[in-house]
Order: C-alpha cells, then structure tokens, then sequence
C-alpha cells in the first residue's frame, strides 16, 4: 500500500471540505454535508482509511462505522464560529470508539448530548477484548464521563456549551496492541508522518473553517498538535487531560478546567 504524501492529503482535506489552500471558504454543492466542519470529517475519515499501521494489531475508524453519529455531532454542534476549539487526541476504547462522538462515554452521549445512531458501516477486525457494540456498550469512559460531567455541571445544557466551546479529535483512530491502546506518539514514525500529515490538515482546515477564539489542547499531545498548526493565527492553551490514569486529573480536573478556560468565557 502506497504512502500518501501528507501535502496531497492537504490539498484533498481542502478540496473535498469547501476549503481553499489559503483557508478561504468556498460553496458547498452537497446538500448531505451541512457544514464545513462535518465535510471535513468526512474527508478526514477516507484518507485515513488507506493508512496501514503495523505497530497495531487493531486499528478502529469510528468515522466510518460510527459515521451517524459522529454526523449528528458535527451537523448538531459544528456550525457556530468564534468559540473555543477544544481538540483532544485519539478515541478511548470505550468512548468514541462506540459512539462516534470526541470523548463520548456511552451515557453521556446519549442521555445529556442526546445522540444515539446505530451502527452505520463496515466494522474493522476487532480485538476480542474491546468489541464494537455501540450504544450498547456497557462499560463507562472515565475520561468522556469526567469532561461531559463537567461540561454538564458547568453549562447546564448541551446548546450553551456549544455556544462557547467545540470539541474535535486530533486523529480519530484507535490503535490497539497487546491488550492496550496504543496513543498516535507510540507508532513508529514511518507510520506517525502520513498520519500526522492528514490529520495536521484537518485540524487546519478546521481551525480556518470556524474562527476559533483559542485552540486549547487537550493533553501535552495534544496541546503541541495544537500550536504546531495553529502558529501566530490563533492563540493555543494546554489543558490538563481528565483521564483517571493521569494523577493530577484526579485532584478537582474541573476546577482546572474552569480556570483554564475562564479567559475566553
């Protein structure tokens, strides 16, 4: 399988998306794709799939068989711009590896953001111990359920977080090997260069697309994803990340996320 070259990746991410090179908006003919966000997504999730990853044994793409609902999310939320860019790293296996939505714990998604969509396309070869059951999931996502908890506490609604803030995955890939998940940094880097190009790209067009008022990230990865795209156009943060495995998050990860984010709120 052919590399593809991270600047074509570009080219097609813009082309495909409404999006110039220089970041200028252009019309949308397909009536199915809403909003530039969610074309972009679109997009995003082809060209990752001619991508092999030898360093994983399991590799899950939930913006094709979770495209739905990730639709519904982007369509739903995608549209405002000026706000807060939030952009986390990858799916967690029991997140938006099942329901197609950034940090998306199955009750979360469907209870308080109210989307629940089947299954939609061909599901990937799955490891026994992390099947794809969707909505049906039964296990929780300590970090989707600590950030929409927050998210919840803090707004009240889905609408008035939206207004402020929206949420996007750096790289929308699970990689798993040896009975774990594997983060965009741990493959080897002939596989991280063609990947980070894509996704480099989508980010961009993003941030081009919607205006943010600052790019937080979400997590060290995250966060240096973030300014490397981002530059001098807009201003980035970092964001402690609200998985129970990091120490700190464990210690009021709320608090830190209001003070955090309290100079564009």
């Amino acid at each position: 399988m052919n590399k593809p070259d991270k600047f074509s990746a570009k080219a097609r991410i813009a082309a495909n998306s409404g999006l110039t090179q220089a970041g200028h908006l252009t019309a949308r003919a397909d009536p199915d794709l809403d909003n530039t966000a969610t074309a972009i997504a679109r997009v995003l999730a082809g060209s990752l799939q001619v991508l092999a990853f030898p360093s994983a044994s399991h590799v899950y793409n939930p913006l094709i068989y979770m495209w739905p609902a990730h639709r519904e999310y982007m369509q739903r939320y995608g549209n405002l711009k000026g706000r807060i860019l939030l952009v986390g790293m990858n799916p967690g296996p029991w997140g938006m590896a099942q329901t197609g939505v950034p940090f998306g714990a199955v009750s979360m998604a469907r209870d308080w953001l109210k989307i629940e969509k089947p299954l939609g396309g061909p599901l990937p070869d799955q490891h026994e111990k992390y099947p794809i059951t969707g909505f049906a999931c039964h296990r929780s996502e300590g970090s989707g359920d600590r950030f929409w908890g927050w998210a919840r506490r803090r707004f009240n609604s889905p609408d008035r977080f939206f207004q402020d803030i929206f949420v996007w995955n750096y790289c929308p890939l699970l990689f798993l090997r040896n009975n774990r998940n594997l983060v965009p940094e741990q493959l080897h880097k002939a596989e991280r260069e063609p990947l980070f190009g894509i996704c480099d790209a989508a980010l961009n067009a993003v941030i081009h697309a919607i205006g943010p008022r600052v790019v937080v990230g979400i997590g060290r990865f995250a966060h240096g994803r973030a300014q490397a795209i981002a530059g001098d156009k807009v201003p980035t943060a970092y964001l402690l990340h609200p998985s129970p495995a990091n120490p700190a998050a464990n210690q009021g990860w709320a608090d830190i996320a209001d003070q955090t984010l309290a100079p564009w709120l």
